[in-house]
């Protein structure tokens, strides 16, 4: 699949549910949060069909998303049948880990991070932004930073192929730890992301006062490590620019700049499936499109399902819109991570 701009659709991220056990500040809104009704939100099948379908078309990579997916229930069962489906050569799930080192099964050693790994998930995405754990309870609603900690632990220990550390980056926040959180991943060979805060929980999130952009936390780094070597050919799926660490026998780090870089969607390649069965094209745009009426419909055949999918990729906007005073019509939690 290819857009009209030419971005080549190989990429797939679902939201398999809105909830989450932790509640932080840049993906929730401060009020309470209604959750959908059970009705409104994809089954496990339907979701495996729309896969199925996106596979045939080009999919190749699939990330797993929510909320905090694995908070889903018989989540392992539903990576299991995702592991099944001929054609992917990329699993993934982003997490806060917080539930990785919990045992898959009362009474069983295998952990969660175990069980996904075993199912065929290759990369896990893990939500980390502090160090310091009165600033993780802040930031996350939720005192679980030794949760945390023992999930990426587990991840590591169960073998998947990459562990990737993603860190908001929000001034007065975390900008003195950027150090201790490059030597945190250094010493757990983790590859550390410094994200851009985005305005995807409320415009007033994205203020001044928090937002750092990436050019000066690399700044703040190379005061202590020296100059970061960039490495142009060094890739992921996603839009990361990649730098090696001097004098660190080889790590990387990554920055993603939504915000400040001006190419940051000129390689795009993926949509986006909310748990309610909304298709996104995009993630800084309001247009989402309602793929659930038709794989409810018992008259629409996966032909069908593939002409949604072709229609959405020719609606996908050559550019984000959150530099444009961009209103958040969906929080975060309810678009997926």
């Amino acid at each position: 699949m290819e857009d009209r701009f030419g971005h080549h659709i190989s990429y797939l991220r679902v939201s398999i549910t809105d909830r989450c056990n932790e509640r932080c500040r840049y993906c929730m809104p401060q009020e309470e949060q209604e959750w959908l009704p059970r009705d409104d939100v994809l089954s496990y099948e339907e979701i495996l069909r729309v896969i199925r379908v996106g596979v045939g078309m080009g999919i190749s990579k699939v990330r797993i998303t929510g909320g905090e997916p694995l908070t889903r229930r018989n989540v392992i069962w539903f990576f299991e049948e995702l592991g099944k489906i001929e054609g992917i050569n990329d699993i993934g799930i982003s997490t806060n880990a917080t539930l990785l080192a919990k045992p898959a099964n009362e009474g069983e050693s295998l952990t969660v991070a175990d069980c996904l790994v075993r199912a065929g998930v290759r990369t896990a995405n893990i939500s980390l932004d502090t160090l310091d754990r009165e600033t993780y309870a802040h930031n996350a609603g939720r005192d679980y930073y030794d949760l945390a900690i023992a999930g990426i632990d587990a991840a590591k220990k169960a073998g998947f192929e990459a562990v990737k550390i993603n860190a908001v980056l929000m001034r007065g926040q975390n900008e003195h730890e950027l150090w201790d959180l490059v030597e945190f991943a250094r010493e757990r060979e983790l590859l550390l992301r410094f994200i851009e805060l985005m305005p995807v929980s409320s415009k007033e999130m994205l203020t001044d006062a928090n937002f750092l952009p990436t050019a000066e936390a690399k700044k703040i780094l190379e005061y202590r490590l020296g100059a970061l070597k960039p490495l142009p050919e060094f890739k992921t799926n996603g839009p990361a620019s990649y730098f090696e660490v001097p004098d660190s026998g080889g790590q990387k780090i990554g920055f993603i700049g939504a915000m400040t870089n001006f190419h940051f969607c000129d390689t795009c390649n993926k949509l986006r499936l909310t748990c309610d069965g909304k298709l996104r094209p995009c993630l800084g745009s309001h247009l989402e499109f309602d793929m659930r009426d038709v794989l409810r419909d018992p008259e629409m055949t996966d032909d069908d399902v593939a002409k949604f999918f072709l229609n959405v990729v020719d609606r996908k906007p050559e550019q984000h819109e959150f530099r444009d005073n961009y209103e958040p019509g969906r929080k975060m939690i309810a678009i997926g991570g």
